[in-house]
């Protein structure tokens, strides 16, 4: 089985470098360029859309790029064009950018093809949560529980969970893809761009730095169709609410300085808030009236026992599932620790596998109505359950940093 996120070593003593107070990773440069892929099958794949906020369009057609948003990529070393005919498959060490100011995600328009989408794998492969990860000295951890077998969602998944869909990027491993949620924006009420994901989904952590072309689809194959009847499917079957580009991303600073590639260490921490942008252009839409929806997010949750239940959403795409198909698991939390310095996690029994991984948690609030509490972080070697981080003051300063960004747009 491949586990929901790369594996990570468990922190033995102080070799991990921690901060006494929480430093956000705040992502300083957003390049929301529309390009025009030159890789794509179909012309359908190529489709025109509207210029976004970062660009203008001449008359010609051509998208033009302001003057200021092509000196900022110059400092990365980023030529655009060259970015646009394949710059960005170059994952040499000393030209991947890593570090939370370093963002950037030019729109490559019709990248994200059905085909591309389809294929795209599980990040995840082959890697899990040792039980040698888990010692006993770390904190506070419950009886592994018991495994809980994923459900299908009922078709059509906007009408079952029009929050859900999935986050594909691209990593020197290949195409890959994750889980995730539309939470809501205070900064703009009922009309959010915001998505809710894992930290190891847009930034590969201590040894690595952002994934590129990183893309949200809401109610990803909303009809559930298997992945056969996809093969000749059109774009707007596999996509029926669009493609939105992610034209901000910030995750939390732990995970960037501790994520790793074994164990669980940063697992506490592994959560990210993306600000996403239409492809081709909503109508003057936001991403949440396109939806219908979108998920207020509980920092205050209660303590793991105080909680009766959670249910995690995803689309797990590790064997035996392929990726195509929503699924939900539904049981009550245990309390996981894998670093007796961080926060406690949550964990639940789940047969959900890698692909699911950012997907949201989801419990009754004190006001009775549903709201997300956590994300898909880790899971063990063999399947059986999951685990998610508590989300408290760290995870509310990304959310809040994000949302204030684009507060007067």
């Amino acid at each position: 089985m491949r586990s929901i996120r790369p594996p990570f070593a468990a922190r033995r003593g102080g070799s991990a470098r921690r901060r006494t107070s929480p430093v956000l990773a705040a992502v300083g440069l957003a390049a929301t360029l529309a390009l025009t892929a030159t890789a794509c099958g179909s012309g359908s794949d190529t489709a025109s859309g509207e210029p976004t906020a970062s660009a203008s369009q001449a008359g010609d057609g051509k998208i033009q790029i302001p003057d200021d948003i092509k000196n900022k990529l110059k400092e990365h070393g980023i030529d655009v064009d060259k970015w646009k005919d394949g710059a960005w498959k170059n994952w040499d060490k000393d030209e991947w950018l890593r570090q939370a100011d370093d963002f950037i995600n030019p729109i490559i328009k019709g990248l994200w093809n059905p085909d591309r989408m389809r294929d795209a794998e599980d990040p995840d492969k082959n890697k899990g949560v040792d039980d040698n990860d888990l010692t006993g000295d770390q904190g506070v951890t419950d009886p592994e529980p018991a495994p809980v077998t994923a459900q299908a969602v009922k078709t059509s998944y906007h009408a079952s969970v029009p929050v859900a869909g999935k986050v594909f990027f691209d990593a020197p491993e290949g195409t890959m893809v994750c889980s995730a949620t539309v939470v809501e924006d205070p900064a703009h009420p009922g009309k959010s761009n915001l998505v809710w994901t894992a930290g190891h989904c847009v930034h590969a952590g201590k040894k690595g730095g952002w994934y590129r072309n990183i893309a949200f689809v809401p109610s990803y194959n909303d009809q559930g169709r298997t992945e056969a009847q996809l093969q000749n499917a059109p774009r707007e079957e596999v996509a029926p609410y669009g493609i939105w580009w992610s034209d901000w991303a910030q995750t939390s600073d732990q995970w960037i300085e501790q994520g790793g590639s074994t164990g669980g260490q940063g697992a506490s921490y592994d959560y990210a808030v993306l600000h996403v942008t239409p492809e081709k252009g909503s109508g003057g839409k936001s991403l949440e009236e396109t939806v219908g929806s979108a998920l207020p997010v509980n920092f205050n949750a209660p303590a793991v026992p105080k909680v009766s239940s959670i249910t995690a959403t995803g689309y797990p795409a590790a064997a035996p599932f392929d990726g195509q198909k929503l699924y939900q698991c539904t049981d009550r939390p245990g309390r996981l620790s894998v670093a007796q310095a961080d926060p406690t996690m949550y964990r639940i029994g789940c047969t959900m596998t890698g692909g699911s991984s950012g997907g949201g948690w989801v419990a009754t609030g004190s006001d009775g109505k549903p709201a997300l509490v956590s994300n898909t972080s880790i899971g063990p070697v063999k399947f059986g359950w999951l685990a998610g981080p508590r989300l408290g003051d760290v995870a509310k300063g990304v959310y809040d940093s994000v949302s204030k960004k684009f507060a007067g747009q």
